[in-house]
């Protein structure tokens, strides 16, 4: 197994597929099309980071950093691949690469459904931001 950049397009659909097979914690939505995740891609190709073994991708992690705070989204790993520490080396390499960019601080969110994300972040060093609360607004 090894760590990589994410390359767009040959790993897109594999990556989605991936998503998509995450019973609790990642919802594929507008924000993961072709177009957007090309976009992303684009900004911060070195904080988009998947997991490959064989040839298969079995994990990803997308990281954002926009000069003042970074952000994470959607850490996942293949159900068959779990509990090798494939997510702590995801995690700490898109932190890693967060630090070398200067970020300071960082957050991430997970659905309110997914307990195992809670143990798995706080066992990372995460802790739950509850003095904050968290608004959205869809602008197209």
């Amino acid at each position: 197994m090894h760590i990589r950049e994410f390359h767009f397009p040959e790993d897109y659909t594999a990556t989605v597929d991936l998503w998509q097979s995450i019973k609790t914690g990642i919802k594929v939505g507008e924000s993961d099309t072709w177009e957007e995740i090309e976009k992303k891609q684009k900004r911060d190709p070195d904080l988009f980071l998947v997991a490959e073994q064989k040839g298969e991708i079995i994990g990803s992690v997308i990281g954002g950093y926009d000069g003042r705070r970074g952000l994470i989204y959607h850490l996942a790993v293949h159900d068959t691949f779990r509990k090798q520490g494939i997510g702590a080396l995801l995690l700490n390499e898109v932190e890693t690469r967060l630090q070398a960019k200067g970020c300071l601080k960082c957050y991430l969110l997970i659905t309110a459904d997914n307990e195992a994300a809670v143990e798995f972040y706080e066992n990372h060093g995460w802790q739950e931001m509850k003095e904050n609360r968290i608004f959205g607004k869809k602008l197209q």
